[in-house]
């Protein structure tokens, strides 16, 4: 199984507009956040979770050519903006549709945002197109399972992801965008070879993780290696690594994980 961290940034990206403090005047290429998604490849079959207002900007800068199916985690402006660039892999297709796996909120967003693109096949060559479909607790594909569980996070419930490869048994799990971890969300996270987890800032937030509370959620799970991600620009990345335990880092955009 390979994970590609597409971005790892907030809603407003690092740089801010208009912001000169150290982060977003940073030379570290780590401290360039684009919007926070990932693309994983288990067994040869590829899936996008998420695509930010960049992914188009993502895919060329990953050399991601292939997608399978896609996974929304929630309807929120920075998960489901780039959708409409999921038009060249329904071309890669053949002309058909992208499934889409989601929630009823994440559903009824990408209807109301992208209308034009809700049918069995596009509405002309180079369109997208969207077959919709209710996430399922486990999606047994040839390749593996995915398996999910609900997060809470700002009035809406996140769709926490959790990858075991057939071939491997390696199991990864994605939390992104939650204020907090149910307990069966840490009971179905045991056991991972890696973990995702939201860590928006230092300070506390109403809707995320605060990286104190993504560290506490982290030594619930015990995975041997958690990332976190979402990250404001008030985390510099290599101070943070600095003072993160051990087994638990920043992520970064353009990471590639294989495990």
């Amino acid at each position: 199984m390979e994970v590609i961290f597409l971005g790892t940034g907030t809603s407003q990206g690092v740089p801010m507009i208009a912001c000169d403090c150290a982060v977003c005047t940073s030379a570290d290429p780590r401290n360039q956040r684009t919007r926070a998604s990932i693309h994983v490849v288990m067994d040869g079959l590829h899936v996008q979770v998420d695509a930010s207002p960049e992914f188009r900007l993502q895919c060329l800068r990953e050399n991601i050519k292939q997608l399978d199916l896609f996974i929304l985690t929630h309807g929120h402006a920075d998960h489901i903006a780039g959708m409409d660039d999921l038009r060249r892999f329904c071309d890669l297709l053949g002309g058909t549709a992208l499934t889409v796996y989601t929630t009823d909120e994440g559903a009824d967003r990408v209807r109301a945002g992208f209308p034009y693109a809700i049918g069995d096949r596009p509405a002309a060559k180079g369109y997208a197109a969207f077959k919709l479909v209710d996430m399922p607790a486990a999606l047994d594909l040839p390749q593996g399972t995915i398996q999910s569980t609900l997060l809470p996070h700002a009035g809406v419930n996140t769709l926490g992801l959790v990858f075991t490869e057939h071939s491997s048994g390696r199991k990864f799990v994605y939390y992104t965008d939650c204020k907090r971890l149910p307990r069966e969300a840490i009971a179905l996270a045991r056991g991972a070879d890696a973990v995702v987890l939201d860590g928006l800032r230092p300070l506390p937030h109403p809707s995320h993780m605060s990286i104190d509370e993504a560290v506490a959620a982290a030594r619930e799970i015990a995975a041997p290696q958690t990332w976190l991600t979402h990250l404001t620009h008030l985390s510099d990345h290599a101070a943070l690594a600095a003072s993160l335990p051990v087994g638990v880092a920043p992520a970064y955009d353009g990471l590639r994980v294989k495990l």
